[in-house]
């Protein structure tokens, strides 16, 4: 299949494409037995393993391409456990550290609309593989294919049993089920027709309103990302349960793999993880005495470190992406590692984001407090002096050309003011983050595969968020 190879690039986490365009049977059963074989390479001296998890998500044909997945890598020789059901990542990456195997290859494309799927390659240590795994996978693709005499087997497997166990163990359950069973507590899952759907009532085994949990291989036509956008009807709902009900509501949102979350508070107001991080610090530390470092990425909000330095947490900050996080939590203890995309991960879990368990601490955390969940935001600024507003836009751009020219704009000439603020000063662990002097911040950075600018800013205000960004806005289209 020569060509084929060069058209499969595998991104932040995993391999994505168009379906029937650029993510295809032919592709697959090409990447499949590779990835297997590189898995082995990296970890099958630690596992002595011959065994390759495959799971799925909810997208259109996921359990076929899975199944086309686990026959193309037994023709080479693996064993496979083949789930027998749709999941969430992270227990697949779990399944991977529990069976001991060599790693686990799953069929999703995470929180894209729903025209595309992908492949996440897990290692057998439970979290996403390091960029040079992904280049190896990449760098044999023109290559012939392994081989083997000997087939291996095929067996399936229920990954939720196993997973829900493992979550229900690090959390009060009695305290979260008896504060919903007495009604003190209302809770809704926004699932977003994805692999979340049934997993928290699975779990604490209480019934909870979940919302969009029908199979939608389009996602009501829009994606199964955790952002404002897509959530009109939570809001809603929620609004008009707490005018009814008037008792504490939470409302939790998942994306399409259930790797990242977001949630609203009683009175139907969208949270990031720039806001459930603090939060999360703070219980884990404070109520569950939890030890360990906080691992932000560069994006993060100006509120983690400073809740971190209230318990005498030390900081580590890293480039955008959960793998510089995962890479983290295997050299040292980790408290909490998480990034303002919704991707939150814990020292005491696999290295892995996982919205579920997310879910459940913040569940926790409410329970605990007997407070709203934006009310323990407001406690946090209160705590810390620290109040501040943030937000992100990614800026399409006209054509790869542009990409080129910002960047070099950035390189040569580099910002001295934003938006009538001065630049104190810049940091370039990843893309272009700018301090000005009022202590906000303005981070550019560039998509690596596509023409595209992503902008994030954090400022006292929201008005002066949204003035910094039309700033840079208007600078990258000038």
């Amino acid at each position: 299949m020569p060509g084929i190879g060069n058209k499969i690039k595998f991104g932040t986490d995993g391999w994505r494409g168009i379906i029937a365009d650029e993510f295809t049977f032919e592709r697959l059963a090409l990447v499949a037995p590779i990835a297997a074989q590189v898995l082995a390479r990296t970890y099958g001296n630690t596992t002595g393993s011959n065994t390759i998890i495959v799971g799925y998500d909810r997208r259109f044909m996921s359990e076929d391409f899975a199944r086309a997945t686990a026959q193309a890598v037994t023709a080479v020789g693996f064993d496979v456990l083949l789930s027998e059901t749709y999941a969430p990542t992270p227990a697949f990456s779990l399944a991977a550290k529990q069976h001991n195997a060599l790693g686990a290859l799953v069929i999703t494309a995470s929180h894209n609309p729903g025209s595309y799927s992908g492949l996440k390659v897990k290692g057998a240590f439970g979290g996403s593989v390091p960029p040079e795994v992904t280049k190896n996978i990449e760098s044999l693709l023109d290559y012939p294919l392994p081989t083997s005499d000997k087939p291996g087997k095929i067996e399936t497997f229920n990954p939720w049993s196993s997973y829900c166990e493992t979550l229900r163990a690090k959390v009060d359950l009695d305290r979260i089920r008896s504060y919903i069973t007495q009604g003190k507590l209302t809770v809704f899952a926004d699932v977003m027709h994805g692999a979340a759907a049934g997993g928290l009532a699975q779990i604490l085994e209480v019934p909870v309103n979940e919302l969009n949990s029908d199979r939608d291989p389009l996602f009501g036509g829009g994606a199964p990302e955790p952002l404002p956008k897509y959530l009109s009807r939570l809001f809603e709902t929620i609004r008009t349960h707490s005018a009814e009900k008037g008792n504490l509501a939470v409302g939790l949102v998942f994306d399409g793999d259930s790797d990242r979350i977001a949630a609203v508070d009683g009175q139907g107001n969208f949270l990031s993880s720039q806001v459930l991080i603090p939060i999360l610090i703070e219980h884990l530390a404070v109520n569950r005495g939890m030890k360990g470092e906080l691992v932000k990425t560069v994006s993060g909000s100006d509120l983690m470190p400073r809740v971190a330095a209230l318990h005498q947490i030390p900081v580590s900050e890293t480039p955008v992406g959960y793998k510089y996080i995962a890479d983290r939590m295997l050299e040292t203890q980790v408290l909490l590692g998480g990034e303002e995309s919704g991707g939150i991960g814990y020292g005491t879990h696999i290295p892995e984001r996982d919205a579920l368990l997310s879910a459940l601490y913040v569940l926790e955390a409410v329970t605990q407090s007997g407070l709203d969940l934006s009310a323990l935001y407001q406690q946090l600024q209160s705590k810390t002096n620290f109040h501040s507003a943030y937000d992100r836009i990614d800026l399409p751009l006209a054509s790869m050309e542009v990409r080129s020219r910002l960047l070099e704009q950035l390189q040569t000439q580099p910002l001295k003011e934003i938006a009538g603020k001065a630049v104190v000063n810049c940091q370039t662990i990843d893309g272009y983050k700018f301090r000005l002097d009022d202590d906000s911040w303005l981070m550019i950075r560039f998509s690596g595969t596509e023409p595209v600018l992503r902008l994030y800013c954090e400022a006292p205000t929201i008005e002066q968020v949204h003035q910094t960004l039309n700033w840079a806005k208007d600078w990258a289209e000038g």
